[in-house]
């Protein structure tokens, strides 16, 4: 049956929807996975959805404003000394998160402060809706996701899976799909919970011809075809693939579908994006306990989400995979500055979000919130980045899908953010923007040393090393130099794992380059 003849007779709201057969959810998936760069192919996008809206200023704590956190929520701030410092001096991590933090240290973790939407709706339905869908103003029948899949499959479901595209695009971890996948007429992932057992649905459907049941019983039976193939596909990666790192918690259903996901990636599966779930994060009450403010409900979210994740970044990295991964946090709103007389926090608007892997572009986007001594009654945080700018970010950096195609799928003017980058080293360096700038570094990333290559034109050049927040580490030279191509040897061995700028100054045009220290 032709997409088109579906979609005439019938109802979308009927059909936008997931169904169930014989107890399992089903979803079918798209034909185009990506009208991604070739140079991006084997990318992969994790989502995790922090459902309730959390509280960040309990997980990402602004240390230059602590005072008037003091006044603000003193019945559940957590003492400043139990805060996890982040090097940076003026922000931290709640001391659950000590995972995420070390994360950060190797520069393997951003934290994008601020992100949310003007004149939030607390309203969890209709705040998940708007952050699903990517559409403030508009329609939410139709995720982000979904709608630049539907751009590119217009025949879709049919004739799918198929020898070229024998894979599901997108994979909701758990029994129900996500709505950032919803298309026009059908969700483009499917949702699995134990990706070791897919068995067979069968197909014994009675299916009058010519009818209009008949036609309805027909797209069914062929979503239960492409269910049952791609269940066997995925089945088959988690057999080929491994798992290496001992981190993981095997109590955390979130460690375990992470661990799961890792195998699938590691088997050679083609899913460009897996979204996962974790509830309880509307913390109204209880948010701490009493007389231990480090601990209670939202601390052992916290440290449930840093230690899985961290787990999940140890094992691409033991695997060989890490620069092919990047994940990514989001709830449907933060809570509000003040906290309220039951040891907890109401909606809120704006939070920090996370994202993390091995190939970030840096440690920490934005400011840290204003935290006024006085605040109007249920004041939340004020939104400096629009989230629809992180979704139209990850499309255009890590997906390296182009600009206009972009813009196309989103309401309002696109403004991107530098969040992911590219992490080619030296082979294929050509194709680097660095070197297009008029640089580059090698070994990229580095433990010991790095040579640091660039032009010159008889003029005087200065060479800095920065932190990713733009910081002066040290100044490296200033001097004289002729005409020609320099490689420029510096030591690294005495700095922090992490990501780093070098910058070189001189009149015939300065350039910036980045590179990754491990080790140490």
């Amino acid at each position: 049956m032709k997409r088109r003849d579906f979609v005439k007779t019938t109802s979308l709201g009927a059909i936008g929807v997931p169904f169930v057969f014989q107890g399992v959810q089903m979803n079918t998936v798209l034909k185009k996975l990506f009208n991604y760069s070739k140079n991006a192919e084997d990318r992969v996008l994790v989502l995790i959805r922090l459902n309730g809206g959390n509280d960040g200023l309990n997980m990402v704590i602004p240390l230059d404003k602590y005072d008037n956190l003091v006044i603000q929520r003193e019945n559940i701030l957590i003492p400043q000394n139990d805060i996890i410092g982040l090097g940076t001096g003026y922000l931290g991590l709640h001391p659950s998160m000590g995972g995420m933090a070390s994360m950060f240290d190797h520069g393997k973790l951003s934290i994008l402060q601020n992100v949310g939407y003007e004149q939030q709706n607390r309203s969890h339905f209709k705040s998940m809706d708007i952050w699903t869908s990517g559409n403030i103003g508009g329609s939410t029948d139709t995720g982000w996701l979904g709608r630049y899949f539907d751009s590119y499959n217009p025949d879709y479901p049919v004739g799918y899976p198929n020898e070229d595209y024998p894979h599901p695009f997108a994979i909701s971890m758990g029994y129900e799909v996500s709505t950032t996948c919803q298309g026009i007429v059908s969700n483009y992932s499917l949702a699995v919970q134990d990706p070791t057992n897919n068995a067979d649905l069968g197909t014994n459907i009675s299916n009058p011809e010519n009818s209009y049941y008949g036609n309805h019983l027909a797209y069914i039976e062929g979503i239960i075809n492409q269910s049952n193939v791609y269940g066997g596909h995925i089945s088959d990666a988690v057999a080929a693939g491994n798992s290496l790192s001992t981190l993981y918690d095997e109590t955390s259903a979130l460690a375990v579908h992470l661990r799961n996901i890792a195998k699938m990636i590691s088997g050679g599966l083609k899913t460009k994006v897996y979204i996962l779930n974790m509830t309880g994060f509307d913390t109204h009450d209880g948010q701490v306990v009493q007389d231990d403010v480090a601990n209670g409900v939202h601390a052992q979210l916290l440290k449930t989400l840093s230690d899985a994740v961290a787990a999940f970044q140890d094992d691409l990295a033991l695997l060989g995979i890490e620069e092919r991964v990047l994940g990514m946090t989001f709830s449907e709103f933060g809570r509000q500055i003040a906290s309220n007389a039951s040891f907890g926090t109401d909606h809120g608007d704006a939070a920090p979000m996370f994202v993390f892997g091995s190939c970030i572009d840096s440690a920490v986007h934005g400011d840290n919130p204003d935290i006024p001594d006085q605040i109007i009654n249920q004041k939340g945080i004020d939104v400096q980045y629009d989230f629809r700018d992180v979704y139209a970010s990850i499309l255009h950096d890590w997906f390296q899908v182009a600009e206009s195609e972009v813009q196309f799928l989103f309401e309002h003017q696109v403004n991107l953010i530098p969040i992911a980058r590219s992490c080619n080293g030296p082979v294929g360096i050509e194709e680097d923007i660095l070197v297009r700038q008029g640089t580059y570094c090698y070994p990229n990333p580095c433990s010991e040393f790095t040579t640091i290559v660039f032009t010159s034109q008889n003029e005087q050049v200065s060479l800095t090393l920065l932190d990713m927040n733009g910081r002066v580490i040290r100044n490296e030279f200033s001097k004289q130099l002729g005409i020609n191509e320099h490689h420029v040897k510096i030591e690294v061995n005495d700095l922090r794992a992490g990501n780093y700028f070098y910058l070189i100054e001189k009149a015939s045009g300065s350039v910036k380059g980045r590179f990754q220290k491990i080790g140490r």
